[in-house]
């Protein structure tokens, strides 16, 4: 895996979605494992050429019951997932493409999904999931017709035959729970989509025929996964071996896809606890947190009650004593401790004083009580007078040492 990661963003270098495209084909490869990863030189109808990736395998299609291997090539555009990618079915030499709504003569793919690719929400598994339903309904290929006249084409074979294949077949009766041989479709004439491929075709360099990717040498078609295919015999006969191993391989097969289905359900879900054990972890350690915080809190505010209850006993105590005494002369409680301290109390006494008669001239002149010349010569016399007894302060409490 950590190999695949390595060799995929040397090839993604050009890409503009390098990580997003390597996590996506890695995702894919794990889970489709017959697909492999290569890049190739791809060429436009335009004639300009890019290096892209190539997803090269087989996908398996469910066919009336039987589950086929299609060979099927993906390329990815250098903008993925911003642009759809090109999709190709790739038949072997013993194969030939069979013409639909859903793949042309060149074998190039046209679906719905391709033409409504969302960069947010569409996938390349999504894309190879519904290449899977197209090609259940509509299948992309058939097996050509053999040149050997003394062998029938075999029923239990890795393909189905199309419609008017020359040969007999041989007869068996179908088995419960086990699909009898069922021929391909002839090809229709359906006409393709209205829509076409926001991406131009292949090159034609062979009197129009698009030019197809470059592709390794042809490979036999691979068997489904666990099914070995029958050997002919001279007589084109089946015996009962024969269908009971195909019968158990078959079962086979199908115990696998539902264990391996039920294994990845249960790791999902392993997943999925293991993300809310952690989930829950964390929210632990917050609470506790935010519990410690309180009852720190608590105890502060518990110190201060205790607090303020002292002061409030304190404060009842001294209402009590105040209560008990009799009424206080404000002129004998308060006596200075030094002549110096008295002479600074009585000047600030009658700086006071002052202060409030020029406060009310204000006001007799503002009410026409005083005329303006009666105001100025009593604010003028007051004003002086104000002047020396703030002098016379501020000597007093620099002999005291007082703040001036």
């Amino acid at each position: 895996m950590a190999n695949d990661e390595v060799v995929l963003k040397q090839y993604l270098t050009k890409y503009k979605h390098r990580d997003f495209t390597c996590r996506e084909v890695l995702n894919l490869i794990q889970f489709y494992k017959s697909l492999t990863y290569r890049l190739e030189g791809f060429v436009f109808n335009s004639g300009s050429r890019k290096d892209l990736l190539n997803l090269e395998g087989t996908i398996p299609v469910n066919y009336k019951g039987a589950f086929y291997n299609i060979p099927v090539s993906i390329w990815l555009m250098d903008t993925h997932p911003q642009n759809a990618p090109l999709a190709f079915v790739k038949p072997t030499k013993d194969m030939s493409i069979k013409v639909s709504k859903y793949v042309d003569s060149n074998g190039k793919v046209y679906l719905p999904y391709l033409h409504d690719w969302a960069p947010n929400n569409s996938t390349l598994q999504n894309l190879i999931q519904c290449m899977a339903v197209a090609f259940g309904e509509l299948p992309p290929v058939y097996s050509k017709p053999r040149n050997e006249t003394r062998t029938p084409y075999p029923v239990n074979s890795f393909m189905p035959q199309p419609a008017g294949y020359p040969y007999p077949q041989a007869q068996v009766a179908p088995q419960p729970g086990y699909p009898g041989p069922t021929p391909y479709p002839a090809a229709s004439n359906l006409p393709y989509p209205s829509y076409g491929s926001p991406y131009p075709g292949p090159v034609s360099t062979n009197g129009g025929m698009p030019f197809m990717p470059p592709t390794s040498s042809a490979t036999p078609y691979p068997p489904a996964a666990g099914y070995t295919p029958a050997p002919e015999h001279a007589g084109g006969t089946i015996t009962e071996e024969h269908i009971k191993a195909s019968l158990l391989s078959a079962v086979e097969d199908k115990l696998r896809r539902r264990l391996r289905e039920q294994a990845q359900q249960s790791n999902a879900e392993l997943e999925t606890l293991r993300r809310t054990q952690q989930e829950l972890r964390e929210g632990k350690g917050r609470l506790e947190d935010i519990l410690s915080r309180l009852q720190r809190e608590r105890a502060e505010l518990d110190k201060n009650v205790a607090l303020l209850q002292e002061k409030e006993k304190e404060l009842e105590a001294a209402v009590e004593k105040l209560a008990e005494q009799e009424g206080v002369d404000v002129d004998e409680a308060v006596v200075t401790t030094a002549p110096l301290y008295s002479q600074l109390l009585n000047a600030f006494a009658e700086e006071a004083t002052l202060e409030d008669a020029m406060y009310y001239m204000g006001e007799a002149l503002r009410k026409e009580v005083i005329d303006l010349d009666t105001f100025l010569k009593q604010v003028r016399t007051l004003a002086r007078r104000q002047f020396t007894l703030r002098a016379l302060m501020h000597k007093c409490r620099q002999k005291a040492q007082l703040a001036c």
